[in-house]
């Protein structure tokens, strides 16, 4: 510890983001450039060395916090970029769009805010970066055995890098035109600029990892095939099949999913066309879901120039403080959270009849209506009672103007289509996840499965855990033992009471 009293004498402090009236008009970070750095270091030295690290539990990657906390506070950015990059291949991504489980689990926040661990962690990676410390670190010698890894989203990535690292010559497939998967056309700009996803992939690239985007497993070349060409095959396809909402008018057009909008979003600030097909731009915006991806439609609509944008969601509007009764700590709890979207949305005002932050909580669509051209022109809802979700309360119907709905309802499992998975393939549980041994190991022989493929829909920070540990259990089934870390088992799951 750099400072035994920094926790009593130093208050919470977070990097700045920058006014909402610029950060709209532009795609950039909405953090403030280089505002993070001089206040790192005392927020760095509030770890107390409590003893007993709740914020590893707390972390499916076991991240070594105290430690990388206190070689900031002193300074030594080299050996920070060590430790954390001992435990997570991707600490900008997670610095990023972790929400931060790790923070609900500081020792410091029973009483007190917690450590800006999320802050930290982003502060060591873009320093690695930065001062040279993320070279590529190609293997010493090749094993001779070659994997494929489906899927190129975190899970996939991670998987790959560990492999490529220890040896093994891996591949990795992507059905999209470019590698990354929702890392590349699923999360907004404004979030993670791709400048960052590209740089790690050129790492990667030079370590050995090679890529083939514009493929689809299942139909481009099939499964079997991959089987016969390679020594064992990840299946990281991630969670893509998404939630419908079944009420009347669903077939009106005008009514999207939030991943039909958001990559289309993506591609047009990567040049592909602009504007986006589906472009916000003067409409009158409802969003159905209030989770993350709710969040990011609504701050891509904003940057759009959308005429109004609502959210809805479903569950009734959270406490500011943890429950202590119904979610302990060091659970992370349910409480109410303003995220970049939601301030700009409730600074310009964007949804009148909503709350401040332009959420409507306790809302259930019940139908949508359109014109005679067939195109949606409102949404109808009603309040429904905090603890019974499906009772509506009576008299609370409300009428929204809606030129462009987006669902954001969450994800079930991976796309059954192309015979990726599913008879003859790899098994489905009743949810449609691929089935796993504690191995990782899917129910055809040499075939392993990671990520939300298999776990179900999770955060980044989950799936980089599993594309690690698989990487673990690839490597043992290929020459019997294994150096790599597995921080999860296939059966974990976040802390909940």
């Amino acid at each position: 510890m750099g400072d035994p009293k920094g926790f009593l004498t130093t208050t919470r402090q977070e990097w700045p983001r920058r006014p909402v009236a610029e950060r709209v008009g532009d795609w950039d970070e909405v953090y403030v450039p280089g505002a993070l750095l001089p206040i790192v270091g005392p927020q760095a030295d509030r770890c107390m060395d409590c003893g007993i690290p709740f914020c590893h539990d707390a972390c499916p990657l076991g991240n070594l916090i105290p430690e990388w906390n206190d070689l900031v506070a002193r300074d030594d950015w080299r050996a920070a970029a060590d430790r954390l990059h001992a435990t997570n291949n991707f600490p900008e991504f997670t610095g990023r769009l972790c929400p931060a489980p790790c923070e609900s689990g500081c020792v410091l926040a029973i009483n007190q805010p917690a450590v800006t661990i999320k802050n930290v962690e982003v502060a060591i990676a873009d320093q690695a970066w930065e001062r040279g410390f993320a070279g590529p670190r190609p293997p010493e010698r090749l094993s001779g055995r070659r994997v494929a890894v489906v899927g190129s989203g975190p899970a996939g990535l991670a998987a790959a890098q560990q492999l490529t690292r220890t040896g093994h010559t891996v591949v990795v497939y992507e059905r999209e035109d470019r590698i990354g998967g929702l890392l590349r056309y699923g999360i907004p700009e404004f979030k993670m600029t791709k400048d960052q996803l590209d740089r790690r992939l050129g790492q990667m690239r030079a370590e050995g990892t090679k890529f083939r985007p514009g493929v689809t497993v299942g139909i481009d070349v099939t499964r079997a095939e991959l089987e016969a060409r390679y020594d064992a095959v990840v299946l990281a396809v991630g969670a893509t099949s998404w939630r419908e909402l079944d009420v009347p008018g669903r077939e009106l057009s005008g009514i999207v999913q939030a991943m039909e909008y958001l990559p289309a979003a993506n591609r047009a600030c990567d040049g592909d066309r602009a504007p986006s097909p589906l472009s916000a731009a003067g409409r009158h915006v409802v969003i159905v879901g209030g989770g993350d991806t709710g969040a990011d439609c609504l701050g891509t609509a904003v940057r759009e120039g959308a005429a109004s944008v609502t959210q809805l969601d479903i569950h009734p509007l959270p406490e500011s403080e943890r429950d202590e009764v119904a979610e302990p700590w060091p659970v992370h709890p349910k409480i109410y959270r303003m995220s970049a979207a939601h301030e700009e949305a409730g600074e310009l005002g964007s949804a009148p009849v909503a709350h401040a932050d332009a959420r409507l909580f306790s809302a259930s669509t019940l139908r949508f209506t359109g014109d005679a051209q067939g195109r949606v022109r409102a949404l109808h809802l009603v309040e429904v009672e905090p603890q019974d979700r499906r009772r509506p309360r009576t008299g609370t119907e409300q009428v929204l103007r809606a030129d462009l709905v987006l669902l954001a309802l969450g994800f079930t499992g991976p796309d059954p289509s192309g015979g990726l998975i599913g008879h003859p393939g790899p098994a489905v549980d009743r949810r449609g996840l691929v089935v796993r041994d504690a191995d990782f190991a899917t129910t055809v022989p040499g075939v392993f499965a990671a990520g939300d493929a298999a776990r179900g829909q999770s955060l980044i920070v989950w799936a980089i855990a599993e594309g690690r540990s698989v990487a673990a259990a690839v490597d043992r089934y290929l020459t019997g033992r294994t150096g790599l870390p597995a921080p999860i088992a296939p059966d974990d799951r976040p802390a909940t009471v």
